[in-house]
């Protein structure tokens, strides 16, 4: 629970870290506006944070100022309590990182400000937190500091590993050799699990160089509601496939074109055998019109 709390606490702590406030484009000898001095801060606020300076930090924020907790609703109040809570965040492990959008920032009137936008916090490799944000800006005496801060949670859309998730036996690093090539195949999740990568690389086992490399991207295509895939080699070659799931194996439907415009179509069969090793086939290739025999089972190891 804790965690969670430093989490959310962070992301309105240091909300506003505004990229896209801008400053006034006015004569070098003009005073500052009050464009330059929330610029300014934000400056200071981010070199704050980042130093992990919780008295810097807490003088950015007004005497009374309120943080409004996204996780239970209550509100921090004051720059000691604040202060106390930065204390918190700082004293662990692993401490917050923040990037922000800012959408827009009002001057509601001459000595207030009202920023809006995105912020979104990351504790190393964990999953980023992204939260939309409200911050009130107010001037004591020509300086601005944080008076209050509220969040929310944007809604979030559908991700796509349920879609995919079938195809998890096919992950890991495979590896297949006969007298003349070595083939390695990497299957693996992309950040956030919306697609796979499979990279793949043939190397001649007689002079060591690589033949033939790739990648191809597994996705779940939302207007046709089935798996699909694009591949990329190393010779030019573009492949699209569609996945369709059979008892103990799986079909995949493919569509080449090469780099001089000649056009295949072949079917490829990936079966996962008992003894966690990968079969794979492929039938019915047509290369510029021509049917060509298929190819033999070939047995890819698991590394």
């Amino acid at each position: 629970m804790w965690k969670v709390s430093a989490k959310r606490l962070a992301v309105g702590f240091f909300l506003l870290v505004a990229h896209s406030v801008g400053v006034s484009q006015e004569p070098a000898d003009s005073p500052p506006s009050d464009s330059d001095k929330i610029a300014a801060l934000v400056q200071s606020y981010v070199a704050a944070f980042n130093d992990g300076d919780v008295e810097k930090l807490s003088k950015h924020w007004a005497d009374d100022g309120i943080y409004v907790s996204l996780a239970t609703g209550e509100e921090v109040v004051g720059r000691e309590a604040i202060a106390a809570q930065f204390q918190q965040i700082f004293s662990q492990e692993m401490r917050p990182k923040l990037n922000v959008a800012t959408e827009s920032i009002d001057f509601v009137s001459p000595n207030v400000a009202l920023e809006k936008g995105t912020a979104t916090v990351t504790y190393g490799d964990d999953p980023p937190m992204v939260t939309r944000y409200r911050t009130v800006l107010v001037e004591h005496d020509g300086t601005w500091l944080i008076d209050r801060v509220s969040e929310d949670t944007p809604e979030e859309a559908a991700g796509n590993e349920s879609f995919l998730q079938p195809l998890e036996p096919l992950m890991g690093t495979w590896s297949h050799e006969n007298d003349d090539v070595h083939i390695q195949l990497e299957c693996d999740w992309t950040k956030n699990r919306n697609f796979i990568s499979r990279k793949f690389k043939v190397t001649n086992k007689q002079d060591g160089e690589v033949e033939l490399s790739g990648l191809q991207i597994v996705g779940w295509d939302a207007a046709k509601e089935q798996i699909r895939s694009w591949l990329f080699d190393s010779d030019g070659t573009v492949v699209e496939g569609t996945w369709s799931p059979k008892e103990d194996h799986w079909v995949v439907l493919s569509k080449a074109t090469f780099h001089d415009g000649g056009r295949a179509s072949y079917t490829t069969l990936l079966r996962p055998l008992d003894d966690g090793n990968l079969s794979w086939e492929k039938i019915n290739q047509m290369v510029d019109g021509e049917l060509l025999p298929n190819q033999d089972e070939v047995i890819f190891e698991r590394n």
